[in-house]
């Protein structure tokens, strides 16, 4: 089945993007009002982000996270014949020069992102490090293996490579002992497990535990910290943004590099709501 449906998926994206997302329109209604993917969990989320708001905005935003839910599917599966060129066409990177500067000085960078706006495409950064240096992608290995093979190929298409995040400070300390640099992609906004909640904050109006790993390994390896803030500016184009969080990590206070990027990312957020992943279970533990 898998095969049949990989196949399906391969033969679509051979489609303009312009086609796609025509599928895009199509399956919206089918998602938002027939099949109703994790509604409940949407809902929940906005009101509780978002006690400010009316019902009214709160389903507006609803509608339009649904519908950009569709396109960023598609945008990662046209991903699978894109270009290089095509890809920086499309994914503008902006002010990157710092990125390579830290790492042509032979430092590697902690760089943070966000389930917001079409974060698989932030893989193209591999794409202006010097030909020695490669972006790390770290992930969490998926339970569906097949689906994990597919979006390994899709994360390392423009010379990434993906490290599970088990394997991620052995990786680091090994690549320091031999003296390799790096660029460390850390998607930083999920929930933790239980027994790794050890520290909260107040995000988005509500007690939110938050995973320390970046700022730890910061401090540890004394790594610069960047925030990459991606902007939509229309259909299929993207500009970002590099901000410096930390260039000397052992000099911060405690969590002090964990709240800045909590506090970006919730300004980004309240700035286009409908471009974060509004049906993770974010907040599925409490604070007792």
């Amino acid at each position: 089945m898998f095969k049949v449906l990989y196949g399906l998926l391969w033969l679509m994206t051979w489609l303009p993007l312009r086609l796609l997302y025509i599928i895009s329109d199509i399956s919206y209604p089918i998602i938002y009002y027939i099949v109703r993917y994790r509604r409940n969990v949407v809902k929940t989320n906005l009101a509780k982000s978002f006690p400010e708001k009316s019902e009214k905005e709160r389903r507006n935003i609803e509608r339009r996270f649904y519908h950009y839910f569709c396109d960023i599917f598609v945008e990662t599966m046209y991903e699978m014949h894109m270009s290089k060129n095509e890809i920086l066409r499309r994914f503008n990177l902006g002010n990157y020069e710092p990125i390579v500067e830290q790492v042509r000085n032979g430092k590697s960078v902690m760089l943070m992102t966000a389930h917001y706006c079409n974060w698989e495409w932030a893989s193209a950064v591999s794409l202006i490090l010097p030909t020695d240096n490669k972006m790390h992608n770290i992930y969490k290995k998926l339970r569906n293996k097949k689906f994990d093979t597919l979006m390994l190929e899709l994360r390392s298409k423009f010379t990434g490579k993906n490290t599970e995040k088990k394997d991620l400070l052995r990786t680091m300390v090994n690549m320091k002992n031999e003296g390799k640099v790096a660029v460390f992609g850390m998607i930083a906004d999920q929930s933790p497990t239980g027994k790794s909640a050890h520290y909260w904050t107040t995000f988005l109006n509500q007690d939110t535990p938050v995973l320390l790993g970046t700022e730890q390994l910061a401090k540890k390896f004394n790594y610069p910290v960047f925030y990459i803030h991606i902007n939509r500016i229309k259909r299929g184009y993207y500009k970002c943004e590099f901000h410096a969080i930390s260039l000397e990590p052992t000099l911060t206070a405690g969590h002090e590099i964990t709240d800045a990027y909590m506090q970006i990312l919730e300004k980004e957020i309240e700035s286009a709501p409908e471009f974060w992943l509004w049906s993770h279970k974010r907040w599925k533990h409490s604070h007792n």
